[in-house]
């Protein structure tokens, strides 16, 4: 993963004009930035939360609200889908859309031209950070949102949100080829986001290590006997067992992280339905890490909750509980090149959009002639970037 933004949840739709000026601007801008720095960089950028938000900006969708994901993408894929010709493709989108990645990445790999190896590879990781941003990370997120972005030599950028929507605001997660050697293992590049103090469980963190490894002999075991220690560890947490009962062998680090458990689990009082058939699948598979483990089917929040609860009440393993928030986001000023849907800092100009429009199919027109030509249009964008400030 490469980081994680989050957004307010905002009403409205965008406008039929709107929408075509939004796919102008973001075809143009695409073009661009492929005729200078190829696909493979581009869908590098995209996994950049920051990066992203900016571009969001750039083609005047709302500058800090959920639908900057849900409706960036979704025209990106239209870009791409029209022309094949930038080298870059999306699978997936919102909701339903997202069942959809599988199958249209099969149709990518297809149109580029890649090996199968390429195609596993997008599929696996494709499930991979969706479970992992569900089950492994739990932040108070549920993810519905779920896009791969994908470039003709198989560089691949991975881009999910999940809604909360007691506090109202949506969480963007960025993953990226390549994967860490253990790829969910602390995998975050940057996560742009507002820390929040709500309960999290993040088996993601190196603060972790010792309970993902905890939880892998204890699923090895015999399913009977960790049945019965997840039954053990719901009764502390719904306040039949007293606290104390645990306190002999127990560090004053994991009692506060019994309290925890205590306060957020007290209305999920008992075992998840299905534990007991979801343990004997993942003993007859015997997985040898975690990635394996969060891939069985079956396996979901619920089940790795009851798991985190046995490694720190019964165990005393430490499961780290902070968010792994770290990095404001602020790309405001992209907004103004022609103003934001909700009208900040200004209402959309068309004309303005049109201006931008114009100016960058020229450059791409003339980047295509000769190279002389390239060199001169190349020229005329450096000379504008070095005016911004830095």
């Amino acid at each position: 993963m490469q980081g994680i933004a989050e957004l307010p949840l905002h009403d409205g739709h965008v406008p039929a004009w709107l929408a075509r000026y939004m796919k102008r601007l973001a075809k143009a801008m695409l073009s661009v930035m492929v005729e200078i720095h190829g696909p493979d960089r581009v869908v590098e950028w995209f996994s950049d939360p920051i990066w992203f938000q900016a571009f969001n900006n750039a083609i005047g969708m709302d500058w800090d609200s959920s639908g900057s994901t849900t409706v960036t993408i979704g025209i990106v894929k239209q870009v791409a889908m029209e022309d094949p010709g930038l080298g870059i493709a999306v699978a997936g989108g919102k909701g339903e859309k997202a069942r959809e990645a599988p199958r249209e990445i099969e149709s990518i790999a297809e149109t580029f031209n890649m090996p199968s190896s390429a195609v596993e590879e997008l599929k696996l990781v494709s499930k991979l950070s969706a479970k992992t941003d569900s089950v492994l990370l739990q932040d108070g997120y549920q993810l519905y949102h779920h896009a791969v972005i994908v470039s003709s030599t198989g560089k691949w950028t991975i881009i999910q949100q999940g809604m909360n929507l007691e506090a109202r605001l949506a969480r963007r997660y960025h993953w990226a080829k390549p994967l860490p050697p253990i790829p969910t293992l602390e995998p975050h590049k940057a996560i742009a986001s507002i820390k929040r103090e709500n309960f999290v469980i993040d088996m993601t963190s190196r603060a972790s290590s010792e309970a993902r490894s905890t939880i892998l002999d204890l699923v090895r075991e015999n399913p009977r006997k960790l049945l019965h220690q997840i039954r053990q560890a719901y009764t502390l947490v719904k306040g039949v067992v007293p606290l104390s009962s645990f306190q002999a062998n127990r560090p004053t680090s994991s009692l506060e992280a019994l309290r925890m458990y205590a306060r957020y689990y007290r209305p999920q009082s008992r075992p998840p339905r299905h534990i007991e058939k979801v343990l004997n699948k993942v003993h007859e598979v015997s997985p040898r890490n975690i990635e394996e483990l969060i891939l069985v089917e079956g396996v979901g929040p619920a089940t790795l909750r009851s798991l985190a609860l046995v490694a720190e009440i019964i165990y005393g393993v430490p499961v780290s509980h902070r968010d792994p928030a770290n990095t404001p986001i602020d790309p405001f000023r992209y907004a103004y090149i022609a103003g934001g849907k909700d009208g900040v800092p200004y209402p959309f100009r068309r004309d303005y959009a049109e201006k931008v429009i114009e100016f960058l199919e020229k450059v791409v027109e003339e980047a295509r002639l000769d190279e002389k030509s390239r060199k001169r249009a190349l020229d005329r964008l450096k000379r504008l970037a070095s005016m911004l400030p830095r």
